[in-house]
């Protein structure tokens, strides 16, 4: 054997456990030669998932803040295949809540589905915009990113 073993499979979540959940439309270009929505598009998922929530909350303004989050780690795991025009949604909780970070768990669910199709996690680290330095994450992110804990 070259490497390490291949890690087991993470245990497939189902509904409770996420806090909150947010529509996901597919487009007919996610789907990729074999029918089925390619992996790269669960990313933008994610991605879109939790940095809409912000902008509906008011705590993401990502053309003026001198504060923002960048992804630094990101991962998914299938389950099962999805493909336009499935009706998605995606579940967000937060796993982790640091100083000057926070990790989303996200689940991507058809559409009254008790088990997630795929699940994942992205990690934002808050920095200072001029700088890219990590900075503390302002009070009002903390506060309510503590809500989907």
């Amino acid at each position: 054997m070259v490497g390490r073993p291949m890690p087991e499979k993470p245990k497939r979540l189902t509904r409770a456990a996420f806090r909150l959940y947010r529509p996901v439309a597919t487009r007919w270009m996610d789907n990729d030669a074999y029918g089925h929505v390619n992996n790269v598009y669960y990313y933008s998922y994610f991605d879109t998932a939790v940095n809409g929530w912000l902008l509906e909350q008011g705590l993401l303004d990502f053309r003026n803040s001198p504060v923002i989050g960048l992804v630094v780690e990101t991962g998914c795991t299938y389950f099962e295949s999805v493909a336009f025009p499935d009706a998605l949604e995606a579940g967000i909780s937060v796993a982790h809540l640091g100083r000057s970070s926070v990790r989303y768990e996200i689940g991507i669910f058809r559409q009254s589905a008790e088990q997630a199709a795929a699940q994942g996690h992205f990690v934002h680290v808050y920095v200072d915009r001029a700088t890219q330095r990590p900075v503390e994450m302002p009070a009002e992110v903390r506060a309510a990113l503590g809500a989907l804990s």
